[in-house]
């Protein structure tokens, strides 16, 4: 029989210390530094995991996937700046917690992961917290989510060989993207600028680590040493 959930409070000063880590990292944006007050991480990852919830980093959630460092999700915030009117793609639901910092920013998520536990496990934590401006699909994320495009913000939250063209196709007249490039390895983290017809990239992070974004249009899981075959 699963534990019953701690009570928040029992994790409220541990979050705490995980804010100032975020606004010491530079992020001093107050209505982001109030997105991650709003949502308590902990209820997002596996409960053999709470112990390490507010710890700023990367957090194993199953399937070989993590739950990104929050400092770094932060970064994301500080620089895409989502308002109520955007629409999000974010391709890698993962844990869902990017998903609900977003959900509670912006106007509509669409949110895309190829690992069907995890998109149901995010699906359910979220509907717990009563977010409902968030729509999920298990799919192949580097074809993004063409039905519901153009987009004002695309995440991707795990690493490319190179930047997918259907989704810079799904960005939005003065849309932004960001999204790690490089080997399996190491790649640098980039951000997306459309303006008309006009792409503008910019590295944001020169050296980052991320899971491998498998799919059509970025690493075969069939050959996982080969992009796009």
């Amino acid at each position: 029989m699963a534990t019953k959930p701690l009570e928040d409070i029992e994790f409220s000063g541990y979050r705490r210390k995980l804010i100032e880590k975020i606004r010491t990292s530079g992020i001093e944006d107050l209505e982001i530094l109030q997105l991650f007050e709003r949502v308590p991480r902990h209820l997002f990852l596996p409960q053999s995991m709470w112990p390490r919830a507010y710890e700023d980093t990367p957090i194993p959630i199953g399937y070989s996937q993590t739950a990104s460092q929050p400092s770094l999700q932060a970064l994301y915030l500080s620089i895409l700046k989502p308002t109520i009117n955007d629409t999000v793609l974010e391709i890698g639901t993962g844990s869902g917690y990017l998903t609900a910092l977003l959900a509670l920013s912006a106007d509509r998520v669409y949110s895309v992961d190829r690992v069907r536990g995890l998109s149901a496990k995010a699906r359910a934590t979220l509907d717990d917290f009563n977010i409902k401006n968030v729509a999920l699909m298990v799919g192949d994320g580097t074809i993004g989510w063409r039905k519901f495009s153009p987009f004002d913000i695309i995440i991707v939250s795990a690493a490319s060989p190179s930047i997918p063209q259907a989704l810079i196709d799904q960005l939005g007249e003065g849309g932004r993207m960001i999204i790690p490039v490089g080997s399996r390895e190491n790649q640098s983290l980039i951000l997306v600028n459309r303006k008309k017809e006009n792409i503008h990239q910019e590295v944001i992070l020169d050296s980052c680590a991320f899971v491998p974004l498998l799919g059509r249009f970025a690493w075969s899981p069939e050959h996982p040493k080969q992009p796009g075959t």
